[in-house]
C-alpha cells in the first residue's frame, strides 16, 4: 500500500531527473512543484489565521469582560467566529499536509532502484553481490543497511558501463543516477564530527565534506526564519500569554528537529527542506500581501453593513416609539409555537368529544333509548358531584332556596351516586375539579349580581339623598331671605307708626297783615 503512495512522487522525481540530468536541481525543482499544489490549501489556511488574528482586540475584550467564567467566554468565543466566518482550527488543519508529503520524499530518496525507478529486489540483490564481490563493503542491516540502495545506486553509477557489460539482461528498470550537486554527494550523510578524520590538506575531501555538514544549520536557519515571519504576519489571538509561550517553544524545538533529521538522513532531504523554506517564505510574503488587502476590503464592506443594520434598527425603534407615544401600536396577538400546538390540540380533543356524543345521542335516538334525567348536580358519571342538596338557581332565586335545597336532598337520599348509563369519559379528579370550578363560576355570578344590586340601591340612595339636600338648602335659602327683609323692613314700620302717632300743631293767631 506505502508503494502504492509513494508512485506519484516517484514518478515526478523521475521525470524532473530525466530532464534536468542534475538529482539536486530535481530535488529543489520537486519542491516548488509540491509548494505550487498546496498553494491553494495554504492560501486558505493562511487567510483563516490572517482573519483570526485581527479579531484578537475583539477576544481580548470577551476575556476581560468574562474573567472567571470559562464556559461563557467560551460561547462568546464561537459566537465571534461564527459571526465573523472565522474557523480557529482550518488553519492549523492544511498545514499538517507538508508531513505525509515529506515522509513520502524519504521513501522515495532512501530506496531509489525499488520506490524511484520501480526495480524488483532481485535487481537489488543482482547488484550487491557484484559490488561484494568486487570488494566493496557492503551490509544490508543496521543503520547502514537502511541506505543500502542508496550505497547501490551510487556505484552503480560509477561503474556504469562496466554493470552494463557483466550484468547484461539482470538490470532491468534501472537507472544511471548520479547524486551530485554542487561538488556533494546528496546520497551522504552529513557527519557532525567530520573534522576529527578529514584530510584537511586536500580539498576535494574536506570541503564537500564541511558542504554536508552546514546542510542540517542552513536548513535550522531558513526554518526559523519562516517561523518568524510567519508570526510576524500573524498576531496571536491569545493575550494570556499561553499561545505565546507555546509559539517559543515551536520557534527553538523546530530547528532543532531540523537540524537532527538532516543529519540522520541523506544530505538530499536537507537540500528538499531548505527548498521548501524559501519557497514557504516566499508564498508567505506574497500571500500576505494578497489577503491584506482582501481582508481590509472585507472589513470595510463588513462595517458598512453593520453600520447600515444599526442605523436600519435606530430608525425602527425611533419610529415605533413615535407611534406608541400616538398610540397607533398594536398588541402582538401570535404566541409561541408550543402554546399554538397546545391549544389546536385541545380544539381538535374538543371537537372529537363533541363528535363522539353526538353520535351517542344519535345513537340512542335511533334504538329508541330515552336517557334517564339528570340531575342537576351531575358531572360525567357521578350524579351528585356539585352536592346532594344542590340547587342551581339558589342565589338567584333566594325565596325559594330553602324549600328547593331540602327537596333536592330528599330527593337524592338512598339514591346511587354513580350513572352506570354514562361512560366514565372525565376521571373523578376531574369532574370534581370541574364542579368545583362551576359552583365557584355560579358563587362568583351571583357575588357580581348582589354587589351590582348594592351598587344600584346606593348610587339611588345617594340620589334620593342630594335631592333632599338641595331642596333643604332652597328651604333655608328662602327662609333666610324673608328673614332678612324683615329685619330690614321692621326699622322703616316702626318710623311710619310714630310719624303716624304724633298730634298736629295749633295755628298762630297772633300774626297780623301788614
Amino acid at each position: 500500500m506505502w508503494a502504492t503512495i509513494t508512485k506519484p512522487f516517484a514518478w515526478l522525481m523521475v521525470w524532473l531527473y530525466e530532464h534536468t540530468g542534475n538529482y539536486g536541481i530535481a530535488v529543489i525543482l520537486f519542491a516548488l512543484a509540491v509548494n505550487l499544489i498546496l498553494t491553494p490549501f495554504m492560501a486558505k489556511s493562511k487567510k483563516s489565521m490572517m482573519r483570526s488574528s485581527r479579531l484578537a482586540p475583539k477576544i481580548a475584550e470577551l476575556q476581560r469582560r468574562h474573567e472567571g467564567n470559562q464556559q461563557k467566554l467560551n460561547a462568546e468565543m464561537q459566537k465571534l467566529y461564527r459571526e465573523e466566518g472565522v474557523n480557529p482550527m482550518s488553519g492549523c488543519l492544511w498545514s499538517l499536509i507538508p508531513f505525509p508529503i515529506l515522509i513520502a520524499l524519504y521513501s522515495v530518496i532512501r530506496q531509489p532502484i525499488t520506490r524511484m525507478m520501480f526495480a524488483s529486489s532481485d535487481v537489488v540483490t543482482t547488484l550487491q553481490e557484484y559490488f561484494m564481490g568486487k570488494g566493496f563493503e557492503l551490509s544490508a542491516t543496521g543503520r547502514s543497511g537502511a541506505y543500502i540502495e542508496i550505497q547501490l545506486a551510487d556505484l552503480a553509477h560509477q561503474y556504469w558501463s562496466e554493470i552494463q557489460t557483466a550484468l547484461a539482461g539482470k538490470l532491468d528498470r534501472l537507472l544511471d543516477l548520479d547524486f551530485s550537486f554542487l561538488g556533494l554527494n546528496l546520497g551522504e550523510q552529513p557527519r557532525w564530527n567530520f573534522f576529527m578524520d578529514t584530510n584537511w590538506s586536500d580539498a576535494s575531501v574536506w570541503l564537500p565534506a564541511l558542504g554536508l555538514f552546514l546542510i542540517p544549520f542552513i536548513s535550522a536557519l531558513l526554518s526559523w526564519a519562516a517561523m518568524q515571519i510567519s508570526s510576524k504576519t500573524n498576531p496571536t489571538t491569545d493575550t494570556t500569554g499561553q499561545a505565546a509561550s507555546t509559539m517559543k517553544t515551536m520557534n527553538f524545538m523546530m530547528p532543532l528537529m531540523s537540524i537532527w533529521i538532516c543529519f540522520v538522513m541523506p544530505a538530499a532531504m536537507g537540500i528538499y527542506w531548505i527548498a521548501n523554506s524559501v519557497f514557504g517564505i516566499i508564498r508567505d510574503f506574497v500571500l500576505t500581501k494578497v489577503f491584506k488587502r482582501q481582508l481590509d476590503i472585507e472589513d470595510a464592506e463588513r462595517q458598512a453593513q453593520r453600520s447600515a443594520r444599526e442605523k436600519e434598527l435606530e430608525r425602527k425603534r425611533l419610529e415605533t416609539e413615535l407611534l406608541r407615544a400616538q398610540g397607533k401600536t398594536e398588541v402582538n396577538t401570535n404566541t409561541s409555537k408550543k402554546k399554538r400546538q397546545a391549544g389546536e390540540k385541545q380544539e381538535r380533543e374538543e371537537r372529537r368529544a363533541a363528535a363522539e356524543k353526538a353520535e351517542r345521542a344519535a345513537r340512542r335516538e335511533r334504538l329508541g333509548i330515552k336517557e334517564a334525567e339528570k340531575p342537576a348536580s351531575q358531572v360525567g358519571n357521578r350524579r351528585y358531584a356539585r352536592g346532594r342538596a344542590y340547587v342551581p338557581d339558589r342565589f338567584s332565586n333566594p325565596e325559594t332556596a330553602a324549600e328547593a335545597t331540602e327537596a333536592a336532598a330528599l330527593e337524592s337520599e338512598g339514591a346511587a351516586a354513580i350513572d352506570e348509563t354514562v361512560e366514565e369519559t372525565v376521571p373523578a379528579v376531574a369532574s370534581a375539579a370541574e364542579a368545583v370550578a362551576e359552583t365557584v363560576e355560579e358563587t362568583a355570578a351571583a357575588a357580581e349580581e348582589a354587589v351590582e344590586e348594592l351598587a344600584e340601591d346606593a348610587v339611588q340612595t345617594a340620589e334620593e339623598t342630594a335631592a333632599a339636600v338641595e331642596d333643604a338648602v332652597e328651604d333655608l335659602s328662602a327662609a333666610t331671605e324673608e328673614a332678612a327683609e324683615e329685619k330690614l323692613l321692621k326699622p322703616a314700620q316702626a318710623a311710619e307708626a310714630a310719624i303716624a302717632a304724633e298730634p298736629a300743631a295749633p295755628a298762630d293767631d297772633n300774626v297780623t297783615g301788614e
